[in-house]
């Protein structure tokens, strides 16, 4: 018997959106303007590399739970989700508030509207790909290959 996972996923996500607050675009201002306010790309990092909100932190869905605390210490911080379409993030608005967020809320249609809407997208500069000989045979040169920051 196949499971199909799109499906399950899909499930999933309509589930957690019953027990979390969506706002739309034209929200998203007011709701960053808040004190403390943080706005979350929950994407991978591929996605965050291609581009962003101005001013996100990228905590992917994976990690969100075990760093948020870095970055919304208290549990009444206003948090501003977005993924690409709004599931994924659905997913982790849901999470957050079982551990306590009592602030979270979704950008309906995730980065897609954003972009769609013309909203700015930065880039954030990647690390280049280490190169087909790493590390070096000749380790006094490798401290040309340290990466700075990685992706």
């Amino acid at each position: 018997m196949s499971t199909n996972h799109v499906e399950t996923f899909l499930k999933l996500a309509a589930d957690a959106r019953t027990r979390t607050w969506e706002i739309p675009l034209a929200e998203v201002s007011d709701a960053l303007a808040q004190p403390g306010a943080r706005l979350i790309d929950v994407r991978e990092a591929g996605e965050w590399q291609a581009g962003h909100a101005p001013g996100a932190i990228h905590l992917s869905r994976g990690i969100i739970e075990f760093e948020i605390s870095e970055h919304a210490p208290a549990l009444d911080t206003p948090i501003v989700l977005y993924c690409g379409r709004g599931r994924r993030s659905a997913l982790v608005a849901d999470n957050l508030q079982k551990m306590g967020y009592n602030n979270v809320v979704i950008v309906a249609g995730g980065f897609e509207a954003w972009r769609s809407a013309g909203w700015p997208v930065v880039h954030d500069d990647v690390a280049p790909p280490l190169p087909l000989n790493f590390p070096p045979t000749d380790y006094s040169l490798q401290h040309e290959y340290t990466l700075t920051k990685l992706p």
